[in-house]
């Protein structure tokens, strides 16, 4: 059931709404004028509120605005008899209208869809929030705060990004970093790896197929440019891309275009693209498995992201949010680790990074005690 705030100055429809609305569970807040039913919305936290349009001291579409800058997500069900201001409450942000007299089933689909929108909304920002803090980039030290520096100024254009640097250094939660802060961001971001798309396959996946353009179409499929238009293309490991399907990338960014397998028709697309690679490009150019002229079209911006061995002072940070956030997710207490645990930590090299830093910590917390000592780290490194 619902929390619902009705502001009204007729105190007959305030105390009939509250009778109905009561009757059928919900928890029902009032205010007889629109000031005091600001104050309530700050202090009842309702999930619905509805306000009457004509009321003394501030007007009901005043009401709302205020209402909105305050909290943007609740929905505002206006009532007035004159359905003439409808159109000016729904321009407003108002969710709903209804005309007085007012009716009980109205009313009652009215309060389960808001209160449905409302959920929905809601859960949503929660998701946006776990999502933003998964790919969070942690450390303080110089060449983080630098690409943090980078990205902010680069997210707002729609430049193209090629973040390098070695595997499982961080280069993804750029990315999604550049996608969070982007215009693009309530769009979709289509993630490629390159690497993992059998070079046969690439160029389907990327830019689709029409039904019966090879033995194994049996039906049309759009590719990931395509589904990505509006939004961002995040080609990861580009250095493992065939020659052939750089040609064609090519051609997309340069075009703005793209075709499917067996198609003649071209489809225009607007991608944001960030590429990433392990590989020293200029060097796989020289090597000729690298395409000169698609590198200078990737690289309008270079973020390269440091090796874990040349930001060792971020390791104790890093640390510290492996052992909170693999503990949630097991369901346990958070374990501790000692002073001299982290110091023999930070004295490795990591070969394999960040990636691999998180895998040694979620061992120790499996095999550790609930203080991770030296010797630990020493044995299950």
């Amino acid at each position: 059931m619902a929390k619902i705030l009705v502001i009204d100055d007729e105190k007959s429809i305030r105390n009939s709404m509250k009778e109905i609305l009561s009757f059928e569970g919900h928890e029902v807040a009032l205010a007889e004028n629109g000031i005091e039913g600001l104050t309530a919305v700050k202090t009842e936290k309702p999930e619905v509120i509805f306000c009457d349009i004509k009321m003394p001291k501030m007007e009901g579409i005043e009401v709302l605005q205020r209402i909105k800058e305050f909290n943007p997500t609740i929905p505002v069900v206006m009532i007035s008899g004159h359905g003439t201001t409808a159109i000016e409450a729904i321009k407003k942000g108002a969710y709903d209208f209804i005309e007085k007299p007012l009716d009980l089933n109205r009313i009652m689909i009215t309060i389960k869809n808001a209160t449905d929108r409302h959920q929905l909304i809601c859960e949503t920002q929660t998701l946006k929030t776990k999502v933003s803090k998964k790919y969070e980039i942690i450390g303080k030290s110089q060449s983080l705060e630098h690409i943090r520096t980078m990205i902010r100024k680069v997210a707002v254009s729609d430049a193209r990004v090629l973040i390098t640097g070695p595997n499982g250094c961080g280069k993804e939660l750029v990315a999604h970093q550049l996608y969070e802060q982007s215009n693009r961001c309530d769009k979709a971001f289509v993630e490629v790896n390159c690497a993992a798309i059998p070079s046969e396959l690439i160029e389907s996946e990327l830019f689709g197929h029409e039904k019966g353009s090879f033995t194994s179409a049996i039906k049309q499929k759009k590719g990931k440019f395509e589904l990505a238009s509006g939004g961002t293309l995040f080609l990861d490991e580009i250095g493992d891309m065939s020659l052939e399907a750089q040609a064609k990338v090519l051609r997309a960014l340069q075009e703005n275009k793209i075709s499917r397998i067996g198609s003649d028709s071209d489809i225009n697309v607007d991608v944001r693209v960030i590429a990433a690679t392990n590989k020293n490009l200029k060097e796989e150019i020289r090597k000729g498995t690298f395409r000169e002229d698609l590198y200078h079209r990737l690289s309008v911006i270079i973020i390269e992201v440091p090796a874990l061995k040349e930001h060792p002072e971020d390791i104790p940070e890093l640390v510290h949010h492996f052992l909170d956030d693999i503990c949630r997710e097991m369901g346990i207490a958070t374990k501790n680790i000692t002073p001299e645990a982290l110091e023999t930590l930070k004295s490795y090299e990591w070969s394999g990074n960040i990636r691999e830093l998180r895998n040694v910590i979620e061992r120790l917390i499996i095999l550790g005690s609930p203080t991770i000592t030296e010797e630990e780290v020493r044995t299950y490194k």
